[in-house]
């Protein structure tokens, strides 16, 4: 599996849970919405804190600093103090284990 990185099992991520794994310098936060995983950049693009600890509401996930919002599916931004996406990355599962990889 080369360029992957395993996230973890799907036994550890949940329904409304999340895992953070890195590629290289990246953070990649892996989301569970509802049985469907996404993969974003752990990186607000407002300030460059964690996305990963703030409230999640549906498919959108709220900067826990400064209230930026994301669609979590797709990385668009939806509400200022960000105006520049997010980065999003492919998800794979195989054998039960969680791969992503950032593939920009």
């Amino acid at each position: 599996m080369i360029n992957w990185v395993r996230v973890c099992t799907t036994a550890e991520l949940l329904p409304g849970e999340y895992q953070t794994a890195f590629d290289g310098d990246t953070p990649i936060a892996v989301i569970n919405l509802d049985g469907d995983l996404y993969a974003i950049e752990d990186v607000c693009t407002h300030d460059g804190g964690e996305l990963t600890g703030g409230v999640i509401e549906g498919h959108v996930i709220e900067c826990p600093r400064h209230g930026a919002r994301f669609d979590i599916r797709t990385g668009a931004v939806l509400c200022p103090p960000a105006y520049e996406p997010i980065a999003k990355f492919p998800v794979k599962i195989e054998d039960g284990v969680v791969y992503t990889r950032d593939d920009r």
